[in-house]
């Protein structure tokens, strides 16, 4: 159809001449109301960023010679993180002579991950970056099917 043509049979309705399809040879366009289209694009995009997951990294704070009352206290803290759906950050700062006993480190973390692994998954395992060793843990996804007690089969 011609363009001109087009144009006329857009204004007769009251509507509007968008071009589709740029790149195609020859342009496509549409006859529609620009300013509804315009609307539903950004009521999809609205819809989408609801959608998304959101979370908050935490960190907790180990050492190598953290007590037992210690070590039980900030792991409640992680599971109350974890039930809350944030991601958490676990980090070992070696002080002094400690950085020759890495593997300490490496132990604790693995403690960490076995007292957590009720709540979360392990994200990335532990690395070392120069005086501190972090791991991040992440929630575990909950079976929507084993909250509604597998009532979704019809």
């Amino acid at each position: 159809m011609a363009k001109m043509a087009a144009i006329e049979l857009a204004y007769d309705r009251g509507l509007d001449l968008v071009e589709i399809a740029p790149g195609a040879e020859p342009p496509v366009c549409r006859i529609m109301d620009y300013g509804k289209y315009r609307y539903e694009k950004e009521k999809k995009l609205r819809e989408s960023r609801k959608k998304q997951a959101t979370f908050e990294l935490k960190e907790i704070q180990f050492s190598c010679r953290i007590g037992i009352h210690d070590f039980e206290t900030k792991i409640g803290h992680a599971h109350r993180f974890l039930k809350a759906g944030n991601k958490v950050k676990c980090t070992i700062r070696f002080s002094g002579r400690e950085m020759t006993q890495t593997g300490n480190g490496y132990t604790m973390m693995e403690k960490v991950a076995a007292a957590c692994e009720e709540y979360a998954i392990v994200e990335k395992k532990p690395t070392l970056d120069g005086r501190y060793m972090t791991m991040f843990l992440a929630p575990k996804k909950e079976d929507k099917q084993a909250k509604s007690g597998g009532a979704d089969k019809a």
